[in-house]
């Protein structure tokens, strides 16, 4: 006699369906920030966002190869001429002193392979130097307190400037605990006060100097690193393709709290750009002297 289906999976059915539909109508959770920064154990480039920073790795990784394809060569030859021409295998050993053939060989080959390696260098440097008609324009001071200081310029909506300091480990801790970001996005050493805020998709002039002693503006997801010197108006460009708060570092020695100057640039979208110039107006207050950037010609000359 067949026993009778019992209807205990019924409950399990029901509760698995309410499941799917409270997630379903639920809201979407928010999505984590995208943060750039080094990790542990990293052994490669940091991931890049901007062209300039794609055509740095593609050259990068180029190079790899042409250095690996020489290292095995070499000692692919070493192996087989300590072989092929040991006292064993070669008790009666030749007398030539030259080899026009070989001389012309080993002279030729490494010219063709530096060339290989310039005509791309030398492109690439074309790129970076050359500025293309810029968005926005900003200007990035190191101070001689192993502080940062950005200005916006009047023109573009700004016309305001602020430090950029890198916050304790008790600061750090309140901005934890009261919401401003996770442990994550306000890494150790790394998080600062007041982050260099620009939108995605834009051109952006980065005009650098220093402020008493020499600084270096380095961001490595995207292959940027400019000389802040005292006195000297530097400039360099990028274009931000993605959203997310960047991390970098002044690449200078430059004094006793070197180690403590860090970069964080936060990109946003337009609508949250042009929101935060309007909160930062407010926040920072106007600037009544004229502003100190210069515009790209005057910059050049």
């Amino acid at each position: 006699m067949k026993a009778k289906p019992t209807m205990q999976a019924r409950p399990f059915s029901a509760a698995a369906l309410f499941a799917a539909a409270a997630s379903l109508l639920s809201p979407p959770a928010q999505a984590e920030t995208y943060v750039s920064a080094p990790r542990d154990w990293e052994i490669n480039l940091q991931p890049m966002v901007t062209e300039v920073g794609h055509r740095i790795v593609s050259l990068h990784n180029g190079l790899v190869i042409i250095i690996t394809a020489i290292t095995v060569f070499v000692l692919a030859l070493m192996i087989y001429v300590c072989w092929r021409f040991n006292e064993k295998n070669n008790p009666t050993p030749s007398k030539t002193t030259h080899s026009t053939v070989l001389e012309v060989a080993w002279t030729v080959v490494p010219i063709l392979i530096l060339l290989g390696i310039a005509i791309p260098s030398f492109r690439l440097l074309r790129y970076q130097l050359i500025l293309p008609q810029g968005d926005i324009t900003v200007k990035a001071t190191g101070k001689s307190n192993w502080q940062w200081e950005y200005e916006y310029p009047k023109e573009q909506g700004g016309g305001f400037s602020y430090i950029s300091a890198m916050l304790t480990e008790d600061e750090r801790a309140k901005a934890i605990q009261s919401g401003r970001g996770t442990a994550h996005e306000l890494p150790r050493l790394l998080a600062v006060d007041n982050e260099l805020v620009l939108p995605v998709n834009k051109t952006v002039i980065l005009q650098v100097t220093g402020e008493g002693i020499i600084h270096n503006f380095a961001l490595p997801a995207f292959g940027l690193k400019i000389d802040a010197i005292p006195g000297r108006l530097n400039q360099t460009w990028f274009k931000a393709e993605r959203e997310g708060i960047y991390y970098g570092q002044c690449s200078r020695l430059c004094g006793v709290n070197h180690a403590f100057m860090p970069i964080a640039i936060r990109i946003v979208s337009e609508q949250a750009y042009a929101q935060w110039l309007e909160d930062s107006k407010k926040k920072y207050g106007a600037i009544d002297a004229p502003s100190k950037i210069a515009s790209a010609a005057a910059a050049v000359q």
